[in-house]
């Protein structure tokens, strides 16, 4: 499935969001689709892996089937994947993240969940 959340960030002239994925996979056919180029990936290490796009390649994703979740849940899901690999899904992505804070455990930077936030 492909997220894009209602982020209103300046860049230039145009108003950005963002763009993800459970799959890179998806996420990359979805940037092919509307018209984004690959080269505008960002990635791991420096970023999760996402797409930052303008307000028409979002509508024109919606109308390929994105999903339109808020960037709060943006956030919340690519902390989930971050610790568990998962994306996991928008409706519960608060309440996970919420959960998770509690059980975060950080040695030598890398940081791990608990068993009882796992997805």
């Amino acid at each position: 499935m492909v997220y894009v959340d209602d982020m209103r960030a300046k860049y230039g002239r145009m108003v950005m969001c963002h763009m993800i994925a459970d799959t890179d996979a998806e996420l990359h056919e979805m940037a092919a689709r509307i018209g984004v180029r690959r080269r505008w990936h960002q990635h791991p290490p420096e970023h999760d892996s996402h797409y930052d796009i303008c307000l028409a390649m979002r509508r024109t994703a919606v109308l390929a089937g994105a999903v339109e979740i808020t960037w709060r849940q943006t956030g919340a899901m690519c902390m989930r994947r971050r610790l568990t690999g998962l994306l996991g899904q928008p409706g519960d992505a608060l309440e996970w993240r919420a959960r998770a804070r509690k059980h975060v455990v950080t040695v030598a930077g890398v940081s791990t969940v608990s068993e009882a936030v796992q997805p």
